[in-house]
């Protein structure tokens, strides 16, 4: 049976924040005449990552007013013209999409050399100010403005929302990661933190046919989960002391500065180290500069991703991720009007995620 696309209003819903400390309001905003190369898309789901609940609580400083979420799938319901996805295929009013967190212009010296979520015009969704033509640029919303320049990839319908939803944020994050990372194969890997990006890298790198997988997180359920993801040996972060092997890999995602350091002091001549967690001011790391040079290790830090990653992210919850038990990670559903119930839910409670369904 043909589906109908749904009607487009005049305006959506949004749960706008407004500063820490105070509710997020649900606001009702204009749905403005699409410009060239935009999209406006119906929100079928949006999870919310731990970067909303920082700036919710005031720990992380973003631009205000604004309406949060990144982590979101929908249908496009209209164009101001034709708008290709990545691969160049022409999109069509009713594929079910999702798009980078980052907006880039493609051109800059950042995205030619391969930055682009470090675009010198970047724009993010779930951290612009929701003010004037573009306000809706968030996934806590009932439709979302895709910007030109906005790297948008088809989803399937065989797939929930659940399993797809973190995929451009933790998937494509994680995706980044093991890029830098490089051959997985038969490598020992170190992972350090259990939430959604360790629990996706755990999974991945196992896809990948790692030799070993051993995750460190200070909750036990966390690590109770890794297993299901595919550890190989799980540690609390006080036995990290224990651990007497090396590892050719080591992903850093808890933001914790004694576990930067330790990723250093635990890779094996020739390691990798990814370091992703650390997106708020922390602690100076103290590291032996000459155990990398003797050892020959490679640092660098992942923030976002580029549109490779995101295809990535999509194949892998499509194909080898369909083994893993993502979608039991969606604690809670809630509905947009409960937004203030789904954020002081999963601050209290610490689940992996939630999931809004406008």
């Amino acid at each position: 049976m043909l589906e109908l696309l749904p009607r487009i209003p005049s305006s959506s819903l949004a749960a706008v924040f407004e500063q820490p400390g105070k509710p997020v309001a649900i606001r009702d905003l204009p749905i403005p005449q699409l410009a060239a190369h935009e999209a406006l898309v119906k929100i079928e789901c949006c999870t919310i990552c731990g970067s909303d609940l920082h700036t919710v609580k005031g720990t992380r400083k973003e631009k205000s007013p604004s309406i949060l979420g990144h982590e979101a799938i929908g249908r496009i319901v209209e164009f101001g013209s034709p708008v290709l996805d990545v691969g160049g295929e022409k999109l069509r009013a009713g594929d079910r999409v999702t798009w980078s967190i980052s907006c880039s212009c493609g051109q800059c010296d950042r995205c030619l050399a391969g930055l682009p979520q470090k675009c010198r015009s970047l724009a993010k969704y779930g951290h612009e100010v929701a003010e004037g033509r573009l306000a809706l640029s968030g996934g806590l919303a009932q439709y979302v403005v895709l910007r030109s320049g906005s790297s948008i990839v088809k989803v399937g319908d065989e797939i929930s929302a659940d399993v797809l939803c973190p995929a451009n944020c933790a998937t494509a994050t994680v995706a980044c990661a093991i890029r830098y990372a490089g051959t997985v194969a038969n490598q020992r890997v170190l992972i350090f933190g259990a939430g959604m990006l360790g629990l996706t890298a755990a999974a991945m790198v196992d896809s990948l046919h790692a030799a070993e997988i051993v995750v460190v997180d200070t909750l036990a359920s966390r690590l109770e989960l890794a297993r299901q993801f595919g550890a190989t040996r799980t540690l609390q972060a006080t036995g990290v002391s224990e651990i007497a092997e090396l590892f050719h890999i080591v992903l850093e995602f808890s933001g914790s500065s004694d576990s930067v350091s330790a990723a250093c002091a635990l890779s094996d001549i020739g390691g990798r180290v990814i370091l992703v967690g650390t997106v708020m001011p922390s602690p100076s790391v103290a590291v032996d500069p000459e155990m990398i040079v003797r050892r020959c290790l490679s640092i660098r830090g992942v923030h976002n991703y580029a549109p490779i990653d995101l295809v990535t992210a999509i194949q892998f919850l499509s194909g080898a991720g369909q083994k893993y038990p993502f979608a039991p990670l969606i604690a809670r559903h809630f509905t947009l009007e409960e937004i203030n119930d789904a954020v002081e839910y999963a601050i209290a409670e610490r689940p992996v995620r939630v999931a809004v369904y406008p």
